[in-house]
């Protein structure tokens, strides 16, 4: 069933920057306290918001300091300037998605202002979702709710069933099947988290299109 809109998360899914991210984070939790490696980061934060990081992560006794969320944020976002690239294989998928006129948003757990970032870099891609970028931060509504899949739905002017998602999380997956929505789940190095969700998974963006009946 070729879907009314797909609805894609942004970092990991469009833009790389998990990598980034994590190896500022990583160094930062060391620095504090709490060594992880990058599997132990992502089982525990990926897809979700820096404050619930850092709530979770003092849990787990980090010693950060009171104003590390601005913090991190200010220092992320200079590492994220100076480049990041995009998923590859995503060029492919957005173009595809646009010739077939199928409506696009992206909803993140990230800021509007990391996302102007990271975006700001690729302004094809950028300008393919045609303003339809959502931030639950910003709207107040973060995955693992369902709120800004259904929000994004309703800005595209579709039926949240006829919508789908793209997620590389179980946060945002977990988002979209509460949302109604079928998910499938970007896992190039293997996704049970995904999985459990109910994500239909995939590991190469090419595979994409076909999933979506394209």
């Amino acid at each position: 069933m070729t879907p009314s809109a797909v609805l894609f998360d942004c970092d990991g899914v469009v833009v790389d920057s998990e990598g980034i991210a994590f190896s500022l984070l990583g160094q930062e939790l060391a620095d504090a306290g709490l060594p992880l490696d990058t599997a132990g980061m992502e089982r525990l934060f990926l897809g979700g918001t820096v404050a619930g990081l850092y709530e979770k992560a003092r849990g787990l006794g980090a010693d950060l300091p009171a104003d590390w969320v601005d913090g991190f944020y200010q220092r992320l976002y200079a590492k994220l300037r100076q480049g990041v690239p995009l998923v590859p294989g995503i060029t492919a998928v957005v173009a595809r998605l646009s010739a077939a006129g199928i409506p696009m948003a992206i909803g993140s757990n990230g800021s509007d202002e990391k996302m102007a970032i990271t975006l700001g870099q690729h302004p094809a891609i950028r300008d393919a979702f045609a303003g339809h970028l959502y931030s639950g931060q910003t709207l107040g509504c973060p995955k693992p709710a369902p709120d800004l899949y259904l929000h994004a739905a309703r800005q595209l002017g579709v039926d949240p069933a006829r919508a789908v998602v793209i997620e590389d999380s179980a946060t945002g997956a977990r988002a979209a099947r509460a949302a109604g929505m079928r998910c499938f789940g970007y896992a190039p190095h293997g996704g049970d988290a995904l999985a459990e969700q109910g994500a239909i998974l995939f590991g190469d963006m090419a595979d994409l299109p076909g999933l979506l009946g394209l």
